[in-house]
């Protein structure tokens, strides 16, 4: 008899064996919850990786990946060699850092105004916001005809006539526009929740010494969702070279006309692609947005890590 603890040595090792099932449970539990997610990366993101040897083959359909013949980095020449990989890597980079920037101004903005509406009201306004979201960029692209179109509603209320699908100095401020209508109800979600995260004594306090609405907005809600802020604009700069084909291919109409400002890399391969069939240069154009969005990340963790070590990623 174990008189200092009131247990036999029997019942320890049934109390332990009863601990150890409830932690297997809740593990299996876990795991059982995560599934989706991890046998969907497994499938689409960890499977598919053999095909970053394409890049460096001279792909032929009827032999696969590892019978066809190697061709170096000649797929590479497609893109460097006539300079053609310039101006939509410029447009895809700026275009994606105008996103970043209106998406968390916005969104940040959007939600410090949810957060001062009522419960009821909240759920509401969240519905609106986020209807947009579940557009695809087809439908979109339509309703941005019927407003920009030269019979569209702006050039009738106006009096005007603007070719909108001939001046492509117009687009990146329409894009941007179209991107912030389909995204706010998302980007506003995310900030929104941090908010909700917030201890509500702060608020409290801060209102008892006197403090206004503003001034909570900057010592408090911003100092305290600005982990989230970083977070999301870091794992953002991943996709910087990635551009939203839907978006850039639909909404432009793909007019040849402003491929000046709203070509991109994904297009510019998708069109490559369409005209010459060759999956190894589109592949190498792939492999080329995936190692510079990984740079970019790396470099962009690194600086936050020096300026502000708490909010870096790693």
């Amino acid at each position: 008899m174990c008189e200092g603890y009131g247990m036999t040595a029997q019942q320890k090792p049934v109390t332990r064996n009863k601990h150890s099932k409830m932690a297997r449970r809740s593990t299996l539990m876990l795991l059982a919850l995560g599934a989706p997610g991890i046998i969907y990366l497994l499938i689409f993101r960890y499977i598919p990786l053999y095909g970053i040897i394409i890049p460096f083959k001279n792909y032929k359909p009827m032999l696969g990946v590892f019978k066809s013949p190697w061709a170096g980095f000649t797929n590479f020449g497609f893109l460097f060699l006539g300079g053609q990989i310039l101006r939509p890597t410029f447009n895809t980079i700026f275009m994606n850092l105008l996103f970043m920037i209106v998406n968390t101004v916005f969104g940040v903005l959007f939600a410090l105004l949810l957060y001062e509406l009522s419960a009821r009201a909240v759920k509401i306004y969240q519905t609106i916001y986020f209807m947009p979201y579940f557009l695809s960029w087809a439908i979109i692209s339509l309703i941005v005809l019927g407003f920009l179109d030269t019979h569209g509603i702006i050039n009738n209320v106006s009096g005007a006539s603007i070719q909108f699908y001939s001046n492509p100095s117009y687009w990146p401020l329409i894009l941007v526009i179209a991107n912030i209508w389909k995204m706010i109800g998302y980007a506003s979600l995310i900030y929104y929740a941090s908010l909700m995260g917030i201890d509500s004594t702060y608020f409290e306090a801060s209102s008892i010494d006197g403090a206004s609405k503003l001034q909570q907005i900057r010592f408090i809600s911003l100092p305290l969702i600005l982990p989230m802020i970083v977070l999301i604009n870091l794992l953002a700069l991943g996709g910087v070279f990635f551009g939203d084909v839907g978006m850039f291919f639909n909404v432009p109409q793909n007019s040849a006309l402003l491929y000046q400002t709203t070509d991109v890399i994904d297009t510019f391969v998708l069109r490559s692609l369409k005209t010459l069939g060759d999956v190894g240069m589109s592949s190498a154009a792939g492999l080329y947005q995936s190692v510079c969005g990984f740079i970019l990340v790396l470099a962009s963790n690194l600086v936050a890590r020096k300026i502000s070590p708490e909010n870096s990623l790693f």
